[in-house]
């Protein structure tokens, strides 16, 4: 077996293991405020006449973002988080800078800047294995949901983006970022740590790979990430689209809307990783995928916002939320340590690309029939295919435990006959 990122965990003690935590996490959160930059601007540049619909452009990021985790997770593995992360939130200082002072008149600079801009939504496949090293199996959930709700710098974005752009100036929340992702970068290379029975795997990248694509577990994790994480993130970059659109509301309105769906996402994902520890992942996964496949049906309805349209909303942000953060439990407590950096990269690609899909179909569906109605429809039947296999998974656990304990015939004999004799 390739003694790669984290094959043992030894007792660090907690103060190692927390710092760790805290630092993996406010990379996470400050690389996908970048990430996701573009989002609450789309109506701003249907405005200026630079596109008539902002649906690839908000989507481009994540496309490039998800992708982007294929390698970048198998490179963490080789490399370790204390080099990646802070490398990461380098070179993402290059396209967001970009943005801000030549990508905002021409459509073809904003999607040039949008695609290198995805390179900042690589750094989830960096935190996981990283974090996974810190924390024996019983915990990981808990840590690997508390290290996901670095998806908050959505909500960050979200917040701050179109006030800052207004009345500060339209570079002002590019360099805001960039300065930020720049003094990050220099405290993790000089704090952050890799864990100590971590060891860099010696395999290729594209042996890595292809070892994690050969597991049942990875198909099965990327389909549910892709439900949980690529609902949130379809969310997160196009509800003010679709808010406005649908409701009427100002760009202000929306993006603050968008920010409180991902705030509670975000909390219910931290939620997600301790349920997964305590009473399961399987469990914690269906009670996500049957409350999305509700939700998604009310919605699709379009319900008044002032009525149980707000409530759907919301209620939808905590399946999502909880989902996202069993996801990686389950990776963390049912995979190989050093393959996890492999299995997030793909299993992190699968959400990426499930966020990057939504708005390009939402998008049409409104030029085509100013309604949303069918797209939510298509998300209840994705989401009730992911109950389906969830309960495949779990099936798939019971029968491993049932044949871990079960006693060969051989020693049962021996045992038989050494209590007759």
């Amino acid at each position: 077996m390739d003694a790669g990122s984290g094959s043992a965990v030894t007792d660090t003690g907690r103060g190692p293991r927390t710092r760790a935590l805290v630092l993996a996490t406010v990379g996470f959160m400050l690389n996908f405020w970048a990430w996701a930059l573009l989002s609450p601007l789309g109506s701003t540049f249907v405005e200026k006449g630079l596109t008539a619909d902002s649906a690839l452009l908000v989507a481009v990021p994540v496309l490039v973002g998800s992708l982007g985790r294929i390698p970048v997770g198998a490179l963490t593995d080789r490399y370790g988080g204390r080099v990646m992360m802070p490398l990461i939130s380098v070179v993402s200082i290059v396209p967001v800078l970009f943005l801000g002072f030549f990508g905002q008149d021409s459509y073809t600079a904003l999607l040039v800047g949008g695609f290198f801009l995805g390179i900042a939504g690589t750094v989830f496949a960096v935190g996981v294995p990283f974090v996974n090293a810190w924390f024996p199996p019983s915990g990981r959930g808990l840590a690997l949901g508390i290290y996901g709700a670095g998806m908050v710098g959505t909500a960050i974005s979200a917040f701050t983006t179109v006030p800052l752009h207004v009345g500060a100036g339209e570079t002002v929340p590019f360099l805001v970022a960039a300065a930020v992702l720049a003094l990050y970068a220099a405290l993790a290379w000089f704090l952050m740590r890799d864990a100590p029975a971590w060891t860099p795997s010696r395999t290729s990248m594209v042996a890595k790979v292809r070892g994690a694509a050969g597991l049942a577990l990875t198909w099965q994790a990327m389909y549910l990430y892709a439900i949980a994480f690529g609902g949130y993130v379809a969310f997160s970059v196009y509800l003010p689209t679709y808010l406005q659109n649908e409701y009427g509301l100002e760009a202000g309105d929306a993006a603050a809307r968008m920010g409180g769906f991902v705030v509670l996402a975000v909390a219910c994902r931290v939620v997600g990783g301790l349920l997964a520890d305590r009473i399961g992942a399987v469990t914690t996964l269906l009670a996500s995928y049957l409350t999305v496949t509700a939700m998604a049906v009310v919605l699709s309805i379009n319900p008044s916002l002032s009525g149980i349209g707000t409530a759907a909303f919301l209620v939808m942000a905590v399946g999502l939320g909880l989902g996202t953060g069993a996801v990686f439990g389950l990776v963390g407590q049912a995979s190989d340590p050093s393959k996890v950096g492999a299995i997030t990269g793909l299993v992190g690609a699968a959400g990426g690309l499930g966020g990057f899909v939504p708005p390009l179909i939402l998008g049409q569906l409104w030029i085509n029939q100013s309604n949303y109605g069918l797209g939510l429809l298509a998300l209840a039947v994705a989401s009730a295919g992911a109950v389906v296999i969830t309960l495949m998974v779990g099936r798939a656990a019971r029968r491993r435990t049932a044949a871990d304990h079960e006693v060969p015939i051989h020693d049962a004999d021996h045992h038989d006959h050494g209590r007759t004799s």
